[in-house]
């Protein structure tokens, strides 16, 4: 099984060389998405992949969000051949000691969308957790389904043959969007999905690009085109489920 990392990242110096020492041990290629960010981080960026043989370096000229750097690392990892590509963000938010945990559970389960479910402590905005939630309802909704218990932690598995042809023929949102949405695309296609428990902090020296209008409007726009979406697939998602409950 071809195994990958890929890393976004736009303005996050700060635990960029401690994150790429530590997947460094796992002998497997690093894919690091510049998404346009400025000097400093991208020459921490330049430096790190001449100091690893295992990185290799992608850029955008300019900002694209998020979700493009997502897929663009996941269209190059497909284009080495990898089969699964394991994302984490660059901004010291995620438990680097859970990755085991997850490839673990990647190679028990190869068709399986494996997504990070956060256990958040005191350091977690209370308004992005409350926003998380509404979030979460509407996944639900459009998902017709509870098996997605966090679409908006960073840290997942993608089974990229099902992935990929998702970001083939879908518009996806670019940015903080695709999270949720390369999600319940996933689902509509019957992809399964494994919730792992895993710790998430705000740590101080993070950095946070999440602008409160911008994002939260393209957030909204996301969710209203996956319910229309849901509602056009409507038959075929219940017949889905029919079907599975009678298996169960």
């Amino acid at each position: 099984m071809s195994n990958c990392f890929v890393i976004p990242v736009y303005n996050h110096p700060n635990y960029l060389a401690p994150l790429i020492e530590h997947l460094h041990q796992f002998d497997l290629p690093i894919i690091v998405v510049n998404d346009g960010s400025d000097v400093e981080c991208t020459q921490v960026l330049t430096d790190l992949a001449e100091q690893y043989e295992r990185v290799e370096l992608l850029s955008h000229a300019v900002n694209l969000g998020k979700g493009q750097a997502v897929m663009t690392g996941l269209l190059h990892a497909h284009h080495l051949g990898m089969h699964h590509a394991l994302q984490i963000d660059a901004d010291g938010q995620h438990c680097w000691a859970d990755i085991p945990t997850f490839w673990q559970q990647s190679a028990a389960n190869p068709k399986a969308m494996i997504i990070g479910k956060p256990i958040f402590d005191e350091s977690v905005p209370k308004k992005r957790l409350y926003g998380r939630y509404i979030t979460h309802v509407w996944v639900w909704i459009n998902s017709l389904s509870f098996e997605i218990q966090d679409s908006m932690c960073g840290f997942r598995v993608y089974p990229l043959a099902s992935t990929i042809s998702i970001i083939q023929t879908a518009d996806l949102q670019p940015r903080m969007g695709f999270d949720s949405e390369i999600l319940v695309r996933l689902k509509w296609n019957k992809v399964p999905f494994i919730n792992v428990p895993t710790h998430v902090v705000y740590p101080e020296q993070g950095i946070s690009h999440f602008q409160m209008w911008r994002d939260n409007l393209g957030l909204s726009q996301t969710h209203a085109k996956l319910f229309a979406g849901m509602l056009v697939r409507l038959p075929k998602l219940l017949w889905h489920k029919t079907q599975g409950d009678r298996h169960d």
